[in-house]
């Protein structure tokens, strides 16, 4: 079983915001405890890792090739920026981490890794998709529980260890027990790091101008077959509809 912290209750303000009351979970953030640690520690915290992401990599998705919340819902992620995006399938995701570039025109830009990468087929396991040491609280040498689940969902399977590296590393070290709890997809972390330097949060609307012409990328969006099936919910905000 995988520790996280119970959930109390769920509160709506008047201003749409949604708060989540849950357990208190005693231990330290890793990121904090992570220079105290001996080496048996840490090994005993990344067996405690790798079984519980061996767990949700075990669970069934709801079918093949398909990136969306844990409830088949549009799913979030501040890689991708910060706006919902789908249900869809393996290649829309690619082409939506692209930026939506052209296939023929990712290689002669972007890299032969990212072109092998969005043209591969994968499987779909699901995935924290924010590990970070901030996230995973240890107490007496253990992991006591992983927490902020807010970017969870169905992903290909290499996101959990991408997304590993997306974050703030506590010391080189912290990368060597990555590739000791995960399997590693090294091919595919290039060619994120690729797409991280060049098309930062591609799913965040943006407006350039260049030589007095806008140039406007419109960012991602619930599905429209996913939204079709909710017309006529009077519902306060887009999170609610998404829990609905």
């Amino acid at each position: 079983m995988v520790p996280l912290p119970s959930i109390h209750a769920v509160h709506t303000s008047k201003d749409g915001f949604i708060y989540i009351e849950m357990a208190y979970v005693k231990g330290d953030c890793l990121d904090s405890a992570w220079s105290r640690l001996s080496t048996d520690q840490r090994d005993a915290i990344f067996a405690d890792i790798k079984h519980h992401l061996s767990c949700l990599r075990k669970l069934s998705p709801p079918k093949q090739d398909i990136v969306s919340s844990a409830l088949q819902n549009p799913a979030y992620d501040c890689r991708i920026g910060a706006r919902f995006f789908g249900p869809m399938n393996h290649e829309e995701f690619h082409s939506l981490a692209r930026g939506h570039l052209r296939e023929e025109d990712v290689s002669p830009l972007l890299g032969h890794e990212v072109a092998r990468v969005h043209t591969a087929r994968y499987q779909t396991h699901f995935t924290h998709a924010d590990l970070a040491p901030r996230n995973i609280i240890v107490r007496h040498g253990r992991v006591a529980a992983i927490i902020d689940w807010a970017f969870a969902g169905w992903y290909p399977e290499y996101w959990e260890f991408t997304k590993a590296h997306y974050n703030y590393f506590p010391g080189q070290d912290w990368e060597d027990y990555l590739r000791l709890a995960l399997p590693c997809y090294e091919m595919e972390l290039i060619a994120e790091q690729t797409l991280w330097r060049r098309l930062p949060e591609p799913g965040t609307r943006t407006v350039s101008y260049r030589d007095g012409v806008s140039c406007e990328r419109p960012g991602s969006d619930p599905s429209v077959a996913w939204v079709d099936e909710r017309a006529g919910r009077q519902l306060k905000d887009l999170w609610s509809l998404v829990l609905s």
